[in-house]
């Protein structure tokens, strides 16, 4: 039986289910009565609907509330315990692996450094980097007794762009650390020890950090937003559905400089080159700044930042690493005018680990800069803030990655699709050429 829409009634069925998971996973507990207003669907089908998400385990009882002159309401929630996620961040320091339950509760979290000295290729060597994956996985999952079986999926945030290929997978083009054409999705089935049922979603780390920050973060009830993700390098998620996934965009290797500075991707003049972390401290090194000797990025860029704006009163900032930071202000303003100019979003959102570092001294110079640099009207319509969710929000982000694809199937799992049997003729011609 199909809809005239051309969709079956399984179809209807699974977005009806849909419809329910998600607002319960975002405004419940909730009463049956008041699902259906939230929703758009009828009582009947909200019983329903409910009845069988009971059934399953995926939702429970929550209490009761009053009501105005009746019997109490029941309420629903999502049961946290029905679905566990892992999430991953392969970052430039180390890579974060966390077992979340489905109320995004942490479970077990593990985290296996990357070395902070020798070449950057090195440090992100492939079968390293699935080699602390393989353990780190087996690590949560021991940690929190929670069989394999039950994941809806392992999201990994990688540096660089996700392509997909149907032999593959996921396969990741990290020009800055040395991944051309890294095949990770077939490396992680290879390799790490989940049942084949357990999908992988692999984006880019700037994406999940957006997927968290709109669905959890700073993003919530903006309509459109470009959320800016700073560690090492640069780079940005822009989202125009709310609920929808983001578009990662290679913002760091915009061009700021005709034959400026060499950047880490090999080419020249790029945003990435004077505003990443790693370009910041080289800067201020080159300026005759003098970063904690055998310090990692994090410690000599907070060693920065203190130098540069001294908490003790009285106490006169290094000029040299306050004028590398005011420079770097202007150039990641022109940066963000270029972002309001393209995609005019209601909001530009800063994260990472460096960005909420820098973000907290002189976001307010980059946003001045920004507005200089940018169209007014569309300026005059952006704000720009930093994100509310930490600097690990992009394991939390790519999380949500198998969290996304589950709630879209209305909180099933996915199924393999049956084989139909070959043509008679492909059989007997088949049959005719065997030896």
């Amino acid at each position: 039986m199909h809809a005239r829409s051309g969709r079956t009634v399984r179809d209807l069925r699974r977005e009806n289910r849909t419809a329910v998971l998600r607002r319960l996973y975002f405004d419940g507990p909730m009463s049956r009565l008041a699902l259906g207003p939230a929703t758009g669907l009828s009582s009947g089908s909200v019983s329903n609907v409910v009845a069988e998400l009971v059934a399953e385990g995926l939702v429970e009882e929550a209490g009761s509330v009053d009501s105005a002159g009746g019997r109490p309401r029941t309420l629903v929630r999502i049961t946290p315990g029905s679905g566990f996620m892992i999430g991953v961040d392969i970052g430039e320091t180390r890579i974060r692996i966390e077992l979340f339950d489905l109320a995004l509760t942490e479970l077990a979290r593990t985290e296996r450094p990357l070395a902070s000295s020798g070449p950057r290729t090195a440090r992100y060597d492939v079968d390293l980097v699935v080699a602390h994956l393989r353990e780190g996985v087996a690590e949560v999952l021991r940690t929190a007794d929670v069989p394999a079986e039950r994941l809806l999926g392992v999201g990994v945030g990688v540096p660089g762009i996700v392509a997909r290929t149907p032999e593959d997978g996921a396969v990741v083009h990290g020009q800055t650390v040395g991944w051309n054409a890294v095949p990770l999705e077939r490396l992680l089935r290879e390799h790490v020890e989940l049942p084949a049922s357990v999908p992988y979603w692999i984006d880019n780390g700037a994406k999940t950090l957006g997927q968290a920050e709109m669905w959890f973060g700073a993003g919530r009830g903006a309509r459109s937003a470009v959320v800016v993700l700073f560690g090492s390098g640069v780079g940005a998620c822009v989202v125009t559905d709310p609920m929808g996934p983001g578009r990662a965009l290679e913002w760091g290797h915009l061009t700021v400089r005709v034959r400026g500075r060499r950047c880490r991707c090999g080419s020249q003049g790029c945003l990435e080159a004077y505003a990443g972390a790693e370009a910041l401290l080289e800067r201020w090194r080159e300026a005759g700044g003098r970063p904690p000797e055998g310090a990692d990025e994090e410690t000599a860029l907070t060693a920065m930042l203190t130098a540069a704006y001294p908490a003790e009163a009285g106490t006169p900032p290094d000029a040299t690493a306050l004028a590398v930071l005011e420079e770097t202000a202007e150039y990641l303003g022109a940066g963000f005018a270029d972002l309001i100019n393209l995609f005019q979003p209601e909001r530009i959102l800063v994260g990472g680990w460096a960005g909420l570092q820098l973000g907290t001294r002189f976001l307010e110079t980059v946003t001045g800069y920004a507005r200089e640099y940018a169209l007014r009207y569309p300026a005059s319509r952006t704000g720009i803030g930093l994100g509310t969710l930490g600097p690990e929000a992009v394991t939390v982000g790519a999380a949500l990655l198998p969290l996304v694809d589950f709630f879209a199937q209305g909180g099933r799992r996915p199924e393999a699709e049956p084989t139909p049997p070959s043509p008679a003729w492909q059989t007997a011609l088949r049959d005719r050429v065997s030896p």
